[in-house]
């Protein structure tokens, strides 16, 4: 009786370890897995941001050069938005009939809060236009990028509290950056006041844009979302068409209203549509449709922090294309000044020691 006991003690004991064996040899496999398709949703993430950057990068050129082919800023925007509302509307409906689930609606509150939030969309695109009217794109797109220490301040306001060392650090840098990418230092260069006050008017807006696009009714569709909100930004658009275009050749009062912020008067006439076939698709393609989507499907698989320091390509890829297309001159020093930036965009978003050993442990 005590050997058959032993013995059937003994074969459980066996079976047990071959059991357990193979539990922790799945385990083990599973959690490979689960880091391999982390690792490809990281890869996946890292790729959509980096080529929505590059896109958006891309559109101040093609503003330049609808600049050099006679066209206002009133009609660039105009184009852009109306295309873009266009395309979205369609890409909105596609997504309506295929989707096998209901999808969220906006309450009104929402409607209105992100119609007002999308009045900065339209904002940002308007002062920026104008502001590589005045300057080359290559010192726009530093401007613009100023909303890397505007976005600090908002948040230090916000939260009530001063940021931390590093992101001080970090602002420090790109201040820097700004002075050598502007190239400030040489005495001879004169930078238009115009540009550098719409330059930087762009920046404050983009940043409005950044916190209220992440924080307003983030259970919508990406389409219905960016559809309202673009719809707030159109009426920007629209008024300033009326205001600097059409309104002063029909409206005495208006034009003098107008010569009060400027004398030129060469864009007071009727709306050229041609830009809608010349330059349209083009403009709302990079501008309001393509990076949009790519950052929405971007940023949750790389994660706000990685997603921000791979959407710094938007700087290279805009001074590049300005270099290459327009022929811009951009010396070594303002080089220098742009991988200072970019180095203070990673130093700010790279996780602090007690993250990263949070996420080794999980």
């Amino acid at each position: 009786m005590r050997i058959a006991a032993s013995l059937l003690a003994a074969i459980l004991f066996i079976y047990h370890n071959e059991v357990s064996g193979y539990f922790n040899y799945y385990v083990v496999t599973l959690q490979a897995v689960k880091k391999i398709m982390k690792k490809k949703n990281i890869l996946k993430g890292v790729l959509f941001v980096g080529i929505g950057a590059s896109i958006y990068g891309m559109l101040a050129t093609f503003v330049k050069m609808a600049y050099h082919d006679g066209f206002t800023t009133s009609e660039v925007t105009t184009a852009q938005f109306v295309m873009g509302l266009v395309g979205l509307l369609f890409l909105n409906f596609m997504q309506t009939i295929t989707s096998k689930q209901k999808l969220s609606s906006p309450s009104a509150k929402e409607v209105r809060m992100l119609m007002i939030a999308g009045t900065s969309l339209g904002c940002t695109s308007l002062f920026y236009y104008i502001a590589v009217q005045y300057i080359n794109v290559s010192i726009a797109i530093v401007l613009l990028m100023q909303s890397v220490w505007f976005s600090v301040v908002v948040e230090s306001i916000i939260a009530k509290k001063l940021p931390n060392a590093r992101k001080v650090v970090s602002v420090i840098i790109v201040l820097v950056g700004t002075i050598l990418a502007t190239n400030l230092i040489n005495m001879d260069i004169e930078l238009d006041w115009h540009g550098v006050f719409w330059g930087l008017m762009a920046a404050a807006s983009y940043t409005m844009t950044m916190f209220t696009s992440n924080t307003l009714a983030t259970h919508l569709p990406v389409f219905r979302k960016s559809i309202i909100m673009l719809s707030g930004g159109a009426i920007v658009i629209f008024g300033f068409l009326f205001f600097a275009q059409i309104g002063p050749m029909y409206f005495d009062g208006l034009k003098s209203l107008y010569l009060n912020f400027t004398e030129n008067t060469e864009h007071i006439h009727s709306f050229n549509y041609s830009i809608f076939w010349t330059y349209g698709f083009v403009l709302a393609l990079f501008g309001t449709i393509v990076p949009p989507i790519l950052f929405n499907v971007g940023f949750p698989n790389a994660g706000l922090g990685l997603g921000s320091i791979v959407s710094s390509l938007e700087l290279p890829v805009s001074v590049t294309m300005a270099f290459v297309l327009l022929g811009e001159k951009v010396l070594l020093v303002q080089w220098g000044g742009i991988i200072l930036i970019l180095f203070a965009i990673v130093l700010m978003n790279l996780p602090a020691k007690k993250e990263l050993k949070t996420i080794e442990v999980a």
